[in-house]
């Protein structure tokens, strides 16, 4: 319902390579690890979003996504549903041209305000588990 196939197409193979992971941490234990790492395997730039600011999978890690100096093509969003809303607003205001929210983080309101603000956007979705069923 949220995660129609031509738009999980666009997301993952024209809307650019620079993925801002909000949740990732160094915490390899954690889903957010491990997508991100896919995501690098397929050619994504991962960028750790996290308030430990820790560097993963090679790339330095930030605060929150205003803090990031540099163009963020997508936003994927770890955190739980109840927090997922202001993400994808900051999402928005930081020019990103897409929000994917993993499986499991549901906020049909934020759905609703990121796509009528002309994003992109995908919900309870996993990224590494759409990619490869590409076929790229």
């Amino acid at each position: 319902m949220y995660a129609d196939t031509e738009t999980i197409r666009r997301i993952l193979t024209g809307t650019g390579d620079t993925w801002a992971v909000v949740g990732l941490s160094d915490n390899r234990s954690r889903a957010a690890y491990g997508v991100a790492e896919v995501l690098q395997r397929f050619g994504k730039r991962v960028v750790p979003v996290h308030p430990k600011a820790e560097r993963v999978h090679g790339e330095d890690g930030y605060a929150s996504l205003a803090d990031i100096p540099f163009p963020v093509d997508v936003v994927d969003v770890f955190v739980n549903s109840e927090l997922a809303g202001p993400v994808a607003d900051e999402a928005v205001s930081i020019g990103a041209s897409a929000v994917w929210f993993q499986l499991g983080v549901i906020d049909e309101q934020a759905y609703e305000r990121t796509r009528a603000a002309g994003l992109d956007m995908v919900m309870d979705r996993c990224p590494a588990i759409e990619i490869p069923a590409l076929g790229r």
